[in-house]
């Protein structure tokens, strides 16, 4: 037999030598650095106020800080935190801080990082059952605990993915799969004379996420046809069953409407009742995009935001949005798993186990095949709050952003842009006399960028019908009214000082 020559590479660690030759960092020591650690994130929370929102800085000047190559011998991790104070502090964007009111502000919340700390300790690999049952399980047990939390019906099956565009790229697929006729799974779309072009349908302002999705699946930005909305940015049912009737005529194939429940720019509901009537009668896949406003339907008086929605074949919301679980996780759920499973797995001899007859291992409803325990923020959030405690923060937030709507409705040299279902602002400047929309948009551009330069408060941008749009949003745990009012005081002082200028 041909021996191998393998070089022995001998390890050195001269530099500090009371580094082990090898395995892991002494448990000792982990214990000594984790506390340490937990008393920085402690105080990072307590005060995190005295930081800016936003950081002042140039683009590279964070990696003009950093070594350009690895070190050779480790370093203690006193050095490493030393790092964190001087060179990444000063670059971050703090998402948890309490006056980061742009995009959809996400809560990284006490119980839900203490919840991904076990979850990294742990360090499993659930795409089996067997890999992890408890991983499985518990993520089985927590998604039918929200279930219930947000008035779905039983037979609504679920799955943790990362974000919603992976949750909405899986629907989709899902719908396409659905048209067994057509054997995608097993032919693929091209170069096949025998398959129609398909269509999906969604609102002229749906997420983006919508049309990666039809990029990645090989429909292409001509397989997605935008429908378009209401005064009140809702999508028209009427005008989606004319473009459906029409693309059949065209000799398109029809297979997937995706809904809003909060659309991205201005958290509009589409009316979903409406679109499943449709979808119904035309046999398509509805899918609905719920990732920032389902979870306002925790709320027992905000449930009918989801009306219709058990008439949906998929649904996917965002614990990461509004639910206070640290970012990364997206709860999807389908009615029709078994389409969902067919469309995706794909079991090799090594990943057989003797329980699969008896199980369900996760990784056959979708392209990722390792998972992370996900499920167990989710399951400390829950359990740290409860029911009651989530939509409590979650009606004040509601009430915070009513009471920025009628300030901003009082007030000679403002408009809202938008209704406020959710907690989401959409306004903008509009002095007395000002009509020109070029003229405007300048204006309110000049505002955002005043505003988020004082780096005391953060809000982001639209567009509406070619006309710029401030954005606020608030749904930070740590968002009191008073941030709220003092965001509008700098909005209201920084126009008075562009105006004068």
């Amino acid at each position: 037999m041909r021996k191998l020559n393998i070089p022995i590479i001998m390890q050195s660690n001269t530099a500090n030598p009371a580094f082990p030759q090898l395995g892991d960092m002494p448990v000792s020591e982990f214990r000594r650095h984790a506390h340490q650690f937990v008393d920085w994130v402690a105080d990072y929370f307590e005060q995190i106020e005295q930081h800016p929102v936003l950081p002042n800085l140039n683009p590279g000047d964070v990696r003009a800080q950093l070594p350009t190559a690895p070190p050779l011998a480790g370093e203690p991790m006193e050095n490493l935190l030393a790092d964190v104070d001087r060179v990444i502090m000063p670059g971050m964007t703090h998402w948890n801080h309490p006056n980061f009111f742009a995009y959809f502000a996400i809560s990284g919340s006490g119980p839900g990082l203490l919840g991904e700390l076990l979850s990294d300790a742990f360090n499993i690999n659930g795409m089996l059952w067997k890999t992890c049952p408890a991983a499985t399980e518990l993520e089985q047990v927590t998604l039918d605990w929200l279930r219930q939390m947000l008035g779905l019906p039983q037979d609504f099956w679920g799955i943790i993915y990362d974000t919603a565009s992976i949750s909405t790229l899986h629907a989709i697929a899902a719908a396409r799969e659905q048209l067994a006729d057509l054997r995608i799974r097993a032919e693929g779309l091209a170069g096949r004379a025998d398959v129609p072009r398909l269509r999906l349908y969604t609102s002229e302002h749906a997420h983006s996420s919508i049309d990666k999705a039809a990029i990645t699946l090989g429909l292409g930005m001509a397989g997605v046809r935008k429908i378009p909305a209401d005064e009140n940015f809702r999508v028209r049912p009427e005008a989606l069953a004319a473009a459906i009737a029409e693309d059949r005529r065209h000799g398109w194939r029809p297979f997937c409407v995706v809904a809003n429940v909060g659309t991205t720019s201005t958290t509009s509901i589409d009316p979903v009742p409406a679109l499943a009537d449709i979808c119904e009668r035309e046999n398509l896949w509805l899918h609905v995009d719920a990732a920032y406003g389902g979870a306002a339907a925790v709320v027992p008086e905000m449930r009918h935001v989801l009306d219709g929605c058990n008439r949906a074949d998929s649904i996917v919301m965002n614990p990461h949005k509004w639910l206070f679980v640290p970012f990364d996780f997206s709860a999807f759920y389908t009615r029709k798993p078994e389409v969902l499973r067919r469309a995706f797995s794909l079991v090799p001899e090594y990943l057989r186990t003797a329980p699969d007859q008896h199980v369900e291992n996760l990784m056959d409803y979708g392209v990722q095949l390792g998972r992370r325990f996900r499920a167990l923020k989710l399951w400390f959030v829950i359990r740290y709050f409860g029911w009651d405690g989530i939509a409590a923060r979650i009606r004040e937030h509601i009430r915070l952003a009513q009471q920025f709507a009628g300030w901003v409705e009082a007030h000679p040299d403002f408009e809202c842009m938008a209704p406020t279902p959710f907690s989401l602002v959409c306004f903008r400047a509009h002095p007395p006399n000002w009509d020109d929309t070029e003229k405007l948009n300048r204006l309110n551009e000049k505002l955002l960028e005043a505003v988020n330069a004082t780096r005391e408060v953060f809000l982001s941008h639209t567009k509406l019908q070619d006309r710029y749009v401030l954005r606020l949003a608030i749904g930070n745990l740590r968002t009191e009214e008073h941030h709220v009012r003092r965001a509008w005081e700098l909005i209201k002082t920084q126009l008075m000082e562009i105006r004068t200028a």
